[in-house]
């Protein structure tokens, strides 16, 4: 198959597990799809074993039913093991042959590790750096199922970090505006009844503070934050400042 198999996408979110993107920066996807982008999700891995879930069925339904939510055109899950996620050459590979295929101009994904958390966020964040440098290099096509090189023009983190404000290592970061697509957000994660029964569902409260938190810091009801490895620059900037809906 050749890339116009495939729709262009204008953003890809990674994450390592069902759930993770839409924890992140769901409203974010939202908004961009509601503003006319297509939008498009990877998780590295299934997310399963996982306590509360009959098995991988179960959660890839549950994905199908967020991304819905959400508005991602695609929907992309690769066969990397939960729980032992490595950034291995194998690993970069798989990813950034999605990007070959689907053409993103920017790509979200991990930022920071996540203490506490699993270890296969860290991972990802790996993969995912590497995975965007390597889908833009010529002359190595027979890795890549023959899908010649994209260059991706833009690459920010997210973070799923609940107890501080603080943004992940980078040169530059905003505030996205997601006060229409808060509720989005919220039922998205509500579509993962495995993995968020009735004694989690304090998940929900945090979700929704740390959205309001961040919203009122950029003067919106609500927000995530993204980073960027580059510093942000404008060229118009009364525009940038001012031109809000």
């Amino acid at each position: 198959m050749s890339q116009n198999d495939y729709p262009r996408l204008d953003v890809i979110a990674v994450g390592a597990h069902p759930d993770d993107v839409e924890i992140a920066c769901g409203g974010t996807l939202a908004r961009l799809e509601e503003q006319g982008y297509q939008v498009g999700i990877i998780d590295l891995t299934d997310g399963e074993p996982t306590p509360g879930s009959p098995g991988p069925e179960t959660r890839l339904a549950e994905a199908a039913a967020a991304a819905t939510r959400l508005g991602a055109s695609v929907r992309v899950t690769l066969d990397l093991p939960n729980r032992k996620l490595f950034d291995t050459y194998e690993a970069r590979v798989k990813l950034a042959t999605e990007f070959r295929k689907y053409r993103p101009r920017l790509v979200l994904g991990f930022g920071e590790k996540t203490p506490l958390a699993s270890p296969d966020h860290w991972q990802a964040m790996q993969i995912t750096d590497a995975a965007v440098f390597y889908s833009q290099l010529t002359k190595w096509d027979d890795d890549f199922a023959g899908l010649g090189p994209h260059k991706i023009s833009a690459q920010m983190a997210y973070t799923l970090s609940f107890y501080t404000n603080t943004p992940p290592p980078g040169s530059g970061h905003l505030v996205v505006d997601i006060s229409r697509t808060l509720p989005a957000k919220l039922e998205a994660i509500r579509c993962y009844q495995t993995q968020f029964p009735p004694e989690k569902q304090t998940i929900f409260d945090r979700v929704e503070a740390t959205a309001r938190q961040l919203g009122q810091s950029a003067g919106f009801a609500a927000g995530e934050m993204l980073v960027s490895p580059r510093h942000l620059g404008t060229v118009d900037l009364m525009k940038t400042l001012f031109d809000r809906p």
